[in-house]
């Protein structure tokens, strides 16, 4: 028999229902979705087609509902449901805190679903101490990959109740469509990246990083690639202002924000994958350009860095503070097209144990592991806690 799992999400992009849709193979599930659009993704609505699912604010994101409308919309979902374990995203959001709250009151085990790693904010000892009280709070985890289980187990987490699997894509989508792409003759090789245009996507650095390759490959009598830079956000007027400083029209193209069904195409043009940022929990354009058979050059701050790139074989990882770094790289990915094909090749070999099924045994996993330890209680201290930061989490969300 199935156990009836309800899994939050704050909003169901493409990456979610496919995830959300392996899960339903294992196990009875709700896709709770706080809200119908995304504060920061402008993601076209699709259907949770073949799901059960809800949503609780139908009539956009969730910023819009106030405190009191989440918490009984959240609490008729769940009554209604009766799940046996249920799935919060993470720690940091009231909303989060208000899920982990109901779990609390009406003793159903709580798994967090967390992509945080050791380095992704500055850490002080206070503020992390009360993380790990929030965090004893819960049954089990399901983590990205190794970074995000060693910081879970930093703030005192028991590592036999760490599973991993949360951060996948829909890997058969992407090689299909890819499968069924010719390219073009008469296109140029180029590197590709996507993002959004917000500073800690480190675009800028990849900009003049690119410039610079450029200008060493026409110093050595060489083509240099194009670059092709998906995305939008509220850097677009700076970013197009530096590249046309840096003299990169001809060989720069910035598309746009691109729909998930369009993506492969763009994959399918390209001849290897930069992505440089600052900051990043995870990074799934990682996951898709590996699907679609690229080479990765990935910064290492990247959650996903340790786990998808193997040095030398599927690509390499470089400082975001580091331009030379990244420029000798691009230029040494350029200088060796033929050791391409089987870069991309092992990137898709590597990336075969990091699709959706593995969400789908990570939920299984993390579910049976917080159904043996049980619904957790907070004591005094830790319901404190709870409650002062989430009256800060509500105050912060009201001031925005």
């Amino acid at each position: 028999m199935k156990h009836r799992v309800a899994i939050l999400f704050d909003n169901f992009g493409p990456y979610h229902l496919s995830r959300l849709r392996a899960a339903s193979e294992v196990c009875e599930l709700l896709a709770v979705e706080f809200g119908a659009s995304s504060d920061e993704y402008a993601w076209k609505r699709e259907q949770a087609a073949g799901l059960t699912s809800v949503t609780l604010n139908p009539a956009g994101s969730v910023s819009r509902m106030s405190d009191e409308s989440f918490r009984k919309a959240l609490g008729k979902a769940l009554r209604d449901f009766q799940p046996e374990v249920v799935f919060v995203p993470g720690w940091g959001s009231g909303r989060a805190l208000q899920s982990l709250q109901w779990c609390l009151e009406h003793r159903i085990p709580a798994v967090v679903m967390s992509e945080s790693t050791p380095w992704d904010a500055p850490r002080s000892r206070f503020p992390e101490w009360v993380k790990s009280r929030l965090l004893s709070l819960f049954s089990s985890a399901l983590v990205g990959g190794a970074s995000h289980g060693r910081y879970l187990e930093l703030l005192g987490f028991s590592p036999q109740r760490i599973f991993k699997g949360y951060d996948a894509v829909d890997n058969a989508f992407f090689a299909a469509e890819v499968h069924g792409i010719s390219p073009k003759n008469e296109e140029r090789p180029c590197f590709l990246a996507s993002a959004r245009f917000v500073p800690k996507k480190n675009l800028s650095f990849l900009l003049t990083a690119y410039a610079r390759y450029r200008s060493r490959s026409f110093q050595a009598g060489r083509n240099p690639w194009d670059l092709i830079l998906l995305g939008d956000g509220p850097l677009r007027p700076e970013l197009e202002s530096l590249a046309t400083d840096l003299e990169l029209e001809g060989s720069l193209q910035m598309p746009g924000f691109v729909q998930y069904p369009d993506l492969p195409r763009w994959y399918a043009r390209a001849s290897c994958f930069v992505h440089a940022s600052m900051i990043e929990p995870w990074g799934l354009v990682v996951n898709e350009a590996m699907a679609c058979g690229l080479p990765v050059l990935v910064s290492r701050p990247c959650g996903c860095a340790t786990d998808l790139v193997h040095e030398g074989v599927n690509g390499w990882t470089f400082d975001p503070l580091d331009q030379d770094e990244l420029v000798d790289l691009m230029f040494r990915t350029a200088l060796a097209p033929d050791q391409l094909p089987s870069m991309g090749e092992a990137s898709r070999c590597l990336i075969g144990e990091w699709g959706t099924e593995r969400f789908a045994s990570g939920v299984l996993a993390s579910t049976e592991s917080a159904l043996r330890v049980g619904p957790l209680s907070a004591g005094i201290v830790d319901s404190v806690l709870l409650s002062l930061t989430l009256g800060r989490c509500e105050l912060s969300r009201k001031l925005s």
